[in-house]
């Protein structure tokens, strides 16, 4: 790396004790990990909390589980209050998707039967909606959206496919394939003001913005916390808000099925739920270490020095610009071009990305949009200038060689 390069990095973090942050996580050494975007992280205090409640509930599950809605429930509390909202909004589900599927399952049709969705949406939550359309005997309409599109751009694009007959307005507030925002606080006040049902897809919201749902206008709002929150896996947050709310039931039906929302999700029978126990251990942890508005920064700094670092080695390896212009960017989380024949569609991005782990010993998302390819940088704080130093000089020459290959 240049004298310059290096002077631009960020300082890696390190724990009270002198130590790397990274030894506060049980990370395979052996691997880069460059993609918390996907699966998160779970710190080793987190981890500790959810095995030893793990342990209290196989030595005595006759009175774990009847005293389990009581405990979820002071849980979802505290949740709620680092997500800055009221934990009568907020019920607790397995992850984002879970959150939407919660939704399609309780939604009544109204009068045209057509859903909106964007065409930067996450597969499965698209698939559910259409899966949905199908139900209602209605279709889905899709907004296209340029991934350079700017606030207006994207909020026009957007509102441009919604009309008289809409019933449901499917949007992410952050996009997981694009790394980019869509201008949800804009879009749900119009939708409220026509009276059409918003749901925001914010699968990467919790702990990656500082206050997602502040000044945000929507009728339900799904959000994983074992992404960039680092909360054990299978936890997220259902908030939903308005009328519609009190129609939300469980996928699962269980014995607090009578009871009001949130509080039916509080009981789904024998669930392992020590996931959602011990998430609040998680969040102190980052807030106690660091503090969670540094560690944004951290992440964000990180982020922007790998796009750097990363976007140049492709550039100088294929002689075209590898940065991306990404509309609306998003703190954490960047877009470098890869090298043409590279993951053009869905399916070759996750047999590279099986590749990468196999013989490059990185763990990287690549993903596909409008038939080009794409690294998605995420950076988190047990990562450093050095994993994103290592990908641009051992792992980019390689890719360019797996691109030629592939090019007939």
């Amino acid at each position: 790396m240049s004298e310059t390069d290096v002077s631009t990095a960020p300082r890696p973090l390190l724990l009270a004790d002198g130590r790397p942050a990274a030894d506060a996580w049980s990370l395979d050494p052996a691997l880069r990990h460059l993609n918390h975007g996907s699966f998160g992280a779970v710190p080793l205090a987190a981890q500790e909390r959810q095995n030893a409640l793990r342990e209290e509930m196989e030595r005595a599950p006759v009175v774990w589980f009847p005293e389990l809605p009581g405990r979820i429930a002071k849980a979802r509390a505290g949740l709620a209050a680092f997500l800055g909202v009221d934990a009568g909004d907020l019920a607790l589900v397995p992850n984002a998707s879970a959150g939407v599927s919660v939704v399609y399952a309780n939604l009544e049709k109204r009068a045209g039967g057509e859903i909106v969705v964007t065409d930067h949406g996450y597969g499965a939550v698209t698939m559910g909606a259409e899966r949905l359309a199908r139900r209602w005997g209605g279709r889905v309409r899709t907004a296209r959206v340029p991934l350079d599109a700017d606030e207006e751009q994207a909020y026009e694009a957007v509102m441009a496919e919604v009309g008289d007959a809409t019933d449901l307005l499917v949007v992410d507030q952050i996009t997981s394939a694009t790394a980019r925002r869509f201008p949800v606080e804009r879009i749900g006040a119009e939708a409220a003001r026509r009276g059409v049902p918003f749901l925001v897809d914010a699968a990467h919201a919790p702990a990656l913005l500082a206050a997602p749902l502040d000044g945000l206008t929507c009728d339900f709002w799904a959000g994983n916390l074992h992404k960039w929150a680092c909360a054990p896996r299978g936890t997220a947050a259902l908030v939903a808000r308005g009328p519609l709310r009190d129609g939300l039931h469980p996928l699962i039906d269980s014995w607090g099925a009578p009871d009001p929302y949130p509080d039916r999700f509080d009981q789904q029978g024998t669930l392992d739920a020590t996931n959602y126990l011990a998430a609040q251990t998680a969040l102190d942890f980052v807030g106690d270490t660091w503090g969670w508005d540094a560690a944004r920064r951290y992440m964000d700094e990180l982020a922007g020095y790998g796009e750097r670092v990363v976007a140049s080695a492709v550039t100088a390896l294929t002689g075209e610009d590898a940065r991306v212009d990404v509309g609306m960017p998003v703190p954490g989380m960047r877009l470098v071009r890869l090298p043409d024949g590279l993951a053009d569609r869905r399916e070759a991005a996750d047999a590279l990305r099986d590749r990468a782990a196999a013989e490059l010993g990185v763990e990287a998302a690549f993903t596909a949009f409008g038939g080009i390819g794409y690294v998605r940088l995420s950076a988190h704080l047990y990562n450093t200038p050095e994993d994103y130093e290592y990908f641009a000089e051992r792992c980019v020459p390689v890719l360019g060689e797996w691109a030629r290959a592939a090019r007939p």
